[in-house]
């Protein structure tokens, strides 16, 4: 009987197995997949956001779900423990806006071949295109029934079957199902870091569109509860990119409320200097249609959104336009309005909020609390962050205390 098996080729399962194979222990790690950390392909838009830069204590504020629960975790196995580790084993890295760290050559597959070096040289066996459907355990011994039929039996168990978002990569909610059979209490999982589907219908007309450097603000009931600053994206339903991924984290505790988010275009600028800025190139266009005189201050797309929302005729010539109409202008700059209609759905999230609770695990080890040899690592416990690189240190630290544990 093997010692250890290790459910879930992803970076919590990956980091766990090599480590308990690490103290000797004989370990399996299964993964429904043809490869390991099929989600790690697709991180950082193909480039593998490995972890963040900025000092461990900050991590926490990074973290919106149980940040408490991370504590051994995060000071037992930190960022730059994860960049030693894979340094060691060849990788170099490199660090970008925000603390964000990636491979030097930014191909997330040479992050994944440095971690299947790792766990090849710490003797764990891999074992591909194997689905466990059901665990059954008795008499302190855990029985994997696998899809194909076949069973196997171990002594401990690592769940890092991550949570319900991109389904395609193998994380189809396994993980949970698991442990509510095994008398763990599941928080109903929910999107987290998913991009936002807005009632504005012009949205359509700017689909595929990248703002860069603006604010976004959220307000509820009219109070504003958040801001980010940064790069967004338009969609044919609403928004989506760094600032609004960070954003719905923010504001997934609000959904039943009235929320309303607001675009500041020129967030360097106050409304008095804006419209200095747009009177120097009133002068400068004076005979043009003022859609040819905002040219050097808006996207050429954005021009006829924001002219209609400041209910001022796109093709009426400058030197006509009233003093009312240019501080109407000023005033669309600084606060595009969007109403909040829903996040879009939870295989679409970049992270699943919710899975198996913190209160039936072990922080500094990350042993169940209800089932003796039992551990969890990563997205299906109930921890999430904000991008950056933090969630995928959230699967490092907790794959870690799994492993050196187990």
């Amino acid at each position: 009987m093997s010692n250890i098996a290790v459910i879930g080729g992803g970076p919590a399962g990956i980091i766990a197995a090599g480590f308990a194979g690490s103290r000797g222990k004989k370990v399996k790690l299964f993964d429904k997949n043809n490869k390991i950390g099929k989600k790690l392909y697709i991180t950082g838009k193909g480039r593998c956001n490995i972890t963040n830069s900025a000092p461990i204590e900050d991590f926490f504020d990074n973290v919106m779900t149980n940040n408490e629960f991370l504590y051994s975790a995060f000071y037992s196995f930190t960022n730059q423990d994860i960049l030693n580790l894979l340094n060691s084993y060849g990788l170099k890295t490199k660090v970008e806006r925000g603390n964000r760290v990636f491979p030097i050559t930014d191909k997330s597959s040479d992050v994944i071949s440095t971690m299947r070096k790792f766990l090849i040289s710490n003797s764990v066996e891999i074992v591909l295109n194997k689905e466990v459907i059901d665990i059954v355990y008795e008499s302190n011994v855990f029985t994997l029934i696998f899809r194909d039929g076949s069973k196997e039996k171990f002594e401990k168990i690592i769940i890092a079957t991550g949570g319900k978002s991109y389904p395609t990569t193998g994380s189809t909610g396994d993980g949970y199902k698991f442990a509510q059979k095994l008398g763990h209490t599941i928080v109903a999982p929910k999107p987290a870091l998913v991009p936002i589907e807005v009632e504005e219908t012009w949205i359509k007309q700017l689909q595929g569109m990248t703002l860069k450097n603006v604010l976004l603000s959220a307000y509820v009931n009219n109070k504003k509860i958040h801001e980010e600053f940064g790069e967004m994206l338009f969609t044919h339903f609403g928004i989506s990119g760094p600032i609004v991924l960070s954003m719905s984290n923010i504001i997934n505790k609000y959904q039943k409320r009235n929320i309303k988010l607001f675009i500041d275009l020129k967030p360097a600028l106050s409304e008095k200097k804006l419209d200095d800025r747009i009177l120097r190139d009133f002068d400068k266009y004076n005979n043009k249609t003022i859609k040819n005189g905002l040219k050097e201050l808006l996207p050429l797309n954005l021009i006829p959104v924001v002219l209609k929302l400041s209910d001022i005729d796109e093709d009426k010539v400058i030197n006509q336009i009233t003093k009312e109409e240019r501080l109407r202008l000023v005033k669309v700059f600084k606060n595009i309005e969007l109403k909040f209609k829903k996040f879009r759905p939870i295989e679409e999230a970049i992270v699943t909020s919710g899975g198996v609770s913190t209160f039936e695990i072990n922080p500094s080890t990350m042993e169940s609390k209800i089932v003796e040899g039992l551990y969890f690592a990563g997205e299906v416990i109930d921890v999430d962050a904000l991008t950056g690189g933090f969630n995928l240190q959230i699967a490092y630290s907790t794959g870690y205390l799994a492993g050196v544990n187990c």
